[in-house]
């Protein structure tokens, strides 16, 4: 596996080896070894699965007690993945990075705990798998607006095209009304 900082350097893209011949291909999503050698000493509890249709946007979540890291893979189609710095003490405090996840590279993300994060499907759909580092708290869920300036995520959209939000994202509040880390 390689592992590469981002922009922001917690945030870590990880290319896996694939092993791949006219069957298929085989390639490992987590070895705690491996992980642990590139600085990321990770114990998950629980594994999600979701699936999207085109321009469906999930996000900017995160949880402001439990916070959760999240390694986030795509099984099917293709997304654009982001996180946002929301650690007030952090150099990098309200920037973001965005890669393009998709079954076709392989790639992973690693979001540590203080990022909000979202993805947005550029695929007809999407099956997103992610692994997080504590449990789903919905008390503590909070959730920053996709589109907010202050943030200026530049999200892949076609050009007069909106994305798709759930009622909870459309309502979202603003970066500077949101509850951050200190």
């Amino acid at each position: 596996m390689e592992f590469e900082p981002t922009a922001i350097p917690e945030v870590v893209l990880i290319r896996p080896k694939v092993f791949g011949d006219a069957r298929g291909y085989f390639m490992e999503s987590w070895e705690r070894r491996k992980f642990a050698n590139a600085g990321l000493a990770l114990d998950f509890v629980q594994d999600n699965h979701s699936h999207s249709a085109r321009h469906i946007l999930r996000g900017l979540h995160y949880q402001i007690r439990q916070p959760q890291g999240k390694l986030v893979r795509v099984t099917h189609g293709r997304v654009f993945d982001v996180a946002v710095d929301i650690r007030r003490s952090s150099p990098t405090f309200a920037r973001w990075v965005g890669v393009e996840l998709s079954a076709e590279n392989h790639h992973m993300l690693w979001v540590p705990p203080g990022f909000a994060h979202g993805y947005l499907v550029l695929s007809e759909s999407a099956d997103f798998l992610y692994k997080v580092t504590d449990f789903w708290a919905p008390e503590h869920e909070r959730a920053i607006r996709w589109n907010d300036p202050t943030i200026g995520v530049q999200w892949p959209l076609p050009a007069g095209a909106e994305p798709v939000l759930s009622g909870k994202d459309a309502a979202a509040p603003a970066f500077g009304d949101a509850e951050v880390y200190p």
